[in-house]
């Protein structure tokens, strides 16, 4: 008897069904840890490459331009090596697949940390954004095509609850480096976390040694040559733009308010150090404390939304579902920017952010692969949850830039935020659009 086949456990899964989820769930987890590093250190980091005086409002302003920027170049990789990867998924297998593009975004992390300008970080971290992009078609298509076909939506969200804990992963390394092990050395500290970017090399190992390539797709890898153009052929097209549309509003309104989350909480808290009349390593450690705060509450908020998707998708359907989280992001959106809270207060925001804005996509990684037959699975699911990183690019890059231009970078951070609050609304109107999946199994 096949492991895949053994007598089932927990939810219906058996034990190698479980170590496939295991082993894409440490693929995204440590594909979003590896992806955010640079958010966390970038109060830092840009104004040592750029040789600036840390605190100093140039420096402030230099840091929330150059974090649009990159966080831009992030996504435009994501998207490119996400529909390059998808459809590679489809020719030479998941596992390999997800083995290759752990690789590539562990080692060009690990490069960022001897960058010696900011043109260079740009170059490694493009590098980095090639296989983070790629890794999630491989794992959530592996997830889909090897759970029970009744376990799809569990599965789909505790695979995406690796997300959260990729990104508590980034919070705690990085407090412990900057705000612990070096809280003196702010200028050198952030090479030292971008050196964390090599674990997952080793976690690609363990894919290699105790996973193997899902059925389904053995049974039509001799037929599968899949190319974007058939994902816009009359059969395919409604499916396409389904998952397309729901994907990029949510992809653009995570990556605005994300993108600022450690320059945000870092201006807030410069503002009550000045106030508290702090110096030196007191500050820092302000700041870390800050940073970690904000970023532990969107984290906790998002795990909890990642896993609220499983009823809702279950006994709401997929579509209902969309619209409550869509509803829900604008008014944490408006609420966290809009309000007029204390600071320390105004940081708790982001619980109510990440509990929708990060929640919504513990559905993506059943929803997509739903949309599309085995043979298309990994282009499409590829395409849709990626392509509209393109167009979600241009939101921290704006964000960035309009916040940049005022006298007071965080306040003026700050009211730009509030209407990124538009963007889910928006997405409401795009229900129509949306293909119905509940209780419909994988097309082969």
């Amino acid at each position: 008897m096949a492991l895949s086949e053994a007598k089932p456990k927990l939810l219906d899964m058996s034990g190698y069904v479980w170590t496939v989820l295991f082993a894409a769930w440490l693929g995204w987890g440590f594909d979003v840890f590896d992806g955010l590093l640079f958010n966390f250190v970038a109060p830092n980091c840009v104004p040592t490459l750029l040789g600036l005086e840390l605190g100093s409002p140039e420096a402030k302003q230099a840091t929330l331009q150059w974090s649009g920027l990159l966080t831009s170049i992030l996504l435009i990789g994501w998207g490119l090596g996400g529909i390059l990867f998808g459809r590679v998924a489809d020719r030479i297998g998941r596992k390999k697949t997800l083995m290759l593009t752990m690789a590539i975004y562990s080692v060009g992390t690990a490069l960022c940390a001897i960058a010696p300008n900011m043109w260079m970080l740009v170059l490694f971290r493009s590098a980095a954004s090639l296989g983070i992009g790629g890794e999630w078609a491989a794992g959530a298509s592996m997830v889909a095509e090897v759970v029970p076909e009744k376990r799809r939506v569990e599965a789909g969200a505790l695979l995406y609850t690796s997300a959260p804990m990729g990104l508590f992963l980034a919070t705690y390394a990085t407090y412990w480096v900057q705000g612990v092990m070096f809280p003196g050395s702010p200028e050198v500290s952030w090479r030292y976390v971008f050196l964390f970017g090599l674990i997952p090399a080793a976690a690609a190992f363990f894919v290699r040694i105790f996973i193997r390539e899902p059925e389904r797709w053995q049974s039509v890898a001799d037929r599968v040559h899949p190319t974007i153009k058939e994902l816009f052929s009359p059969e395919v097209r409604r499916l396409t733009i389904s998952g397309f549309s729901m994907a990029l509003i949510a992809l653009v309104t995570w990556w605005a308010c994300n993108a600022f989350i450690s320059v945000i909480a870092s201006g807030l808290a410069q503002t009550e150090a000045a106030r508290q009349g702090l110096e030196g390593a007191a500050i820092q450690r302000l700041i870390e404390d800050w940073k970690k705060l904000s970023t532990n509450c969107f984290n906790i908020g998002g795990l909890i939304g990642t896993l609220l998707t499983v009823p809702f998708a279950k006994y709401l359907g997929r579509k209902p579902m969309f619209a409550v989280y869509f509803i829900a992001s604008a008014l944490a959106i408006f609420g966290t920017f809009g309000l007029n809270l204390e600071p320390h207060s105004r940081l708790y925001g982001y619980l109510f952010i990440g509990l929708t804005v990060f929640g919504v996509f513990g559905a993506f990684t059943y929803y997509l692969p739903e949309l599309f037959p085995t043979r298309l699975r990994g282009t499409g699911a590829g395409f849709c949850y990626n392509a509209g990183r393109f167009i979600a690019a241009g939101g921290p890059f704006l964000v960035g830039m309009v916040a940049s231009m005022g006298k007071d970078a965080t306040a003026t951070a700050l009211q730009v935020l509030f209407w990124v609050g538009i963007v889910p609304i928006v997405g409401l109107f795009l229900l129509p659009l949306v293909i119905e999946t509940k209780g419909r199994e994988l097309v082969d």
